[in-house]
């Protein structure tokens, strides 16, 4: 076999990753280019002025946000659990931290409404607090982070596990406290996959909608919204609102990677 025939035989690789590759972008760009193409200006401006609108795309943003902030807070310790100790079950767990992601949302709606319901003691409990998960935000909340946690925690979990131990052990050679090493060597180390993960939680709320409409379809979120203008009258009714609310969403997460991606910078 030539010199000639091995870098023709690259050149074919390569067309072909081109090709394929090509055509995954094509296929996840096309119906999104399609939205852009049936939706006129005027339609889209007559829909952002829309308070309604305005209000549910706020309220979907708010509550994703602040779910995913204070589950954040839950999640990493448990993603440092998973990747730094071997125990009995482990494996167990894991398949349950994953199990939002495969189950169907409608599934997860209908077991969190079990669960959160006036008939449920957490709902009678939460009753007698003066807090009410249905048909209201605390329950969008508890839906969006029932349905997106796992990706916080295993993204947060593989960062954790790929900072080397012996970094942790050679601090605490020195006399550094476990939790001040956490703090100062594993945290700041594995702080790039928190932030991912972080991003992929806030941006999977956010588009939650099977869990959410069974919970709480009322105050909507901008999914929900969505489907009841289809529902009623139309994909034409519906288009603008979801071409705006893609868009308001890709401004949120470039400014979300460009916030973090600074902030590797300066690390």
């Amino acid at each position: 076999m030539t010199i000639k025939s091995l870098n023709d035989g690259g050149d074919l690789f390569r067309w072909a990753l081109i090709l394929i590759s090509a055509l995954v972008l094509l296929f996840i760009v096309t119906p999104m280019a399609s939205m852009i193409l049936h939706t006129g200006l005027p339609e889209l401006f007559e829909t952002a002025s829309d308070s309604a609108v305005q209000r549910s795309i706020g309220r979907t943003l708010a509550i994703a946000f602040i779910s995913t902030t204070i589950f954040s807070f839950g999640a990493v310790p448990l993603a440092y659990l998973m990747a730094r100790k071997r125990f009995p079950g482990k494996n167990l767990i894991q398949g349950i931290i994953d199990l939002p992601v495969v189950i169907p949302h409608t599934a997860a709606g209908i077991a969190l409404l079990g669960f959160l319901s006036r008939d449920s003691a957490v709902g009678r409990a939460a009753e007698w607090a003066g807090i009410s998960f249905v048909n209201n935000s605390t329950g969008i909340a508890l839906a969006m982070a029932f349905v997106s946690l796992p990706f916080m925690i295993n993204a947060a979990r593989d960062g954790f596990a790929a900072v080397p131990e012996r970094l942790e052990k050679a601090a605490m050679t020195l006399g550094a406290s476990r939790i001040r090493v956490l703090f100062t060597i594993t945290i700041p180390l594995a702080w790039r996959s928190i932030v991912s993960g972080f991003i992929m939680m806030f941006a999977r709320g956010m588009s939650e909608f099977g869990s959410i409409v069974i919970i709480a379809y009322h105050p909507m979120t901008a999914p929900v919204m969505i489907f009841e203008r289809f529902n009623a009258y139309g994909l034409r009714y519906a288009r603008p609102m979801a071409l705006l609310f893609l868009m308001v969403s890709l401004a949120v997460f470039v400014l979300l990677r460009v916030v973090s991606t600074g902030r590797r910078l300066k690390d």
